[in-house]
């Protein structure tokens, strides 16, 4: 990973965006204030003496974005086209839930301005309600979402007490070993061999190959033209980070079951993938499953962790 925010001096510096297009681009950010159960009952009724605390918190959200780039020394002032916020009272948790959603047509992101926004809202909800509740906490601040850009589009899945879930975003076979492979959309998972129609089935333990769509995008900021199948794995994944999955550890795609068998794997020689995209980030960052159960796989298929 590289941080551009350095002069050739090693001082701080606020990055060059003149060359980069206008796209449209949208962040959304979410944050959380617990509380006691009383104060939260006297926001829902609107009982706390300073006011209407969740449409004071709405103006600040608003307010905040907008001064983003004054508050963060290297963020660009932005030219912002819509700034929302939401407010969900859980009760059985005892918490706001904050989100903010920012959006922009330019030459860099609004995730920090997203970030800004949940920040204030929060602070203000705290100030509002301070004099009855002093040990209030405010937790879990975080990019829920953002597109646009070079870099793409990026989901948090949120992890539950149970599952992690991630999304299947390409489904590719290619008929030797070792090329890119093509995204047919959907195919078939057979049990002990691999993907119907793909040269990695067979009965030994790398009989599919998975790689996330992160990770080819670390290639895609290196300046590389590549894509999902480029770097030969089967399928395509969005929200799972894949390399730091144990061996054993099991995913579920649909009706199909499928075993984690090696994370990355040693490259004796440069393959066509290499030649062909300047680098391979699969011995890094994939890996491979053998199918325990079959079924049917497709673009847009949840893949969870079981």
């Amino acid at each position: 990973m590289e941080f551009t925010h350095f002069n050739e001096k090693g001082r701080a510096k606020m990055v060059d965006v003149s060359e980069k297009p206008d796209t449209l681009r949208e962040a959304a950010a979410a944050g959380r204030v617990f509380m006691k159960a009383e104060t939260l009952k006297l926001i829902e009724q609107g009982a706390v003496k300073k006011g209407d605390v969740l449409a004071v918190a709405q103006v600040a959200g608003v307010m905040a974005a907008k001064k983003t780039g004054y508050l963060i020394p290297m963020c660009h002032p932005l030219f912002l086209t819509g700034i929302d916020l939401n407010f969900n009272i859980d009760k059985e948790r005892l918490c706001i839930e904050v989100e903010a959603v920012v959006r922009t047509l330019g030459k860099t992101g609004v995730e920090m301005e997203a970030l800004t926004a949940v920040s204030a809202a929060c602070l203000t909800i705290y100030d509002m309600c301070k004099s009855v509740d002093r040990e209030m906490v405010i937790s879990d601040i975080r990019l829920m979402k953002k597109s646009g850009g070079k870099s793409g589009e990026f989901v948090r899945i949120e992890k539950g007490d149970e599952t992690v879930k991630g999304e299947v975003v390409a489904v590719c076979t290619s008929d030797k070993k070792g090329m890119r492979k093509k995204n047919i959309g959907k195919g078939e998972l057979i049990e002990g061999f691999g993907l119907k129609g793909d040269a990695h089935g067979g009965e030994w333990h790398r009989q599919v190959s998975l790689l996330a769509v992160e990770s080819i995008e670390k290639m895609r900021e290196k300046g590389l033209k590549v894509g999902p199948g480029d770097f030969a794995e089967n399928i395509t994944t969005k929200g799972l980070d894949l390399v730091n999955l144990p061996v054993g550890t099991r995913l579920k795609i649909n009706d199909s079951i499928l075993e984690v068998t090696q994370i990355g794997k040693e490259c004796h020689s440069r393959c066509a993938i290499y030649y062909q995209a300047g680098d391979c980030v699969m011995p890094r960052e994939g890996i491979f499953v053998r199918v325990l159960k079959g079924g049917p796989v497709q673009v847009g298929d949840v893949v969870e962790v079981i």
